[in-house]
């Protein structure tokens, strides 16, 4: 499922930013978000990595959904 999740990603990289209207944005965010989980389930066994990398994540993606 990582796999699949990260080739949609890479698909439609360009087409969701805060930008292009509020679906796209809510649906852009929504992606973030998800990545951020799907990091955080990936290094579960460590909490602190796990945090630290899902909040940089977080961080990074809607900070270029912010500025795309």
């Amino acid at each position: 499922m990582r796999i699949a999740w990260l080739s949609w990603l890479f698909r439609h990289f360009n087409e969701y930013g805060y930008s292009q209207g509020l679906l796209r944005a809510a649906i852009g965010t929504l992606a973030v978000l998800v990545t951020a989980a799907l990091v955080w389930f990936a290094l579960h066994r460590n909490r602190p990595a796990a945090v630290i990398a899902a909040g940089l994540t977080s961080a990074l993606g809607i900070g270029w959904l912010a500025f795309h």
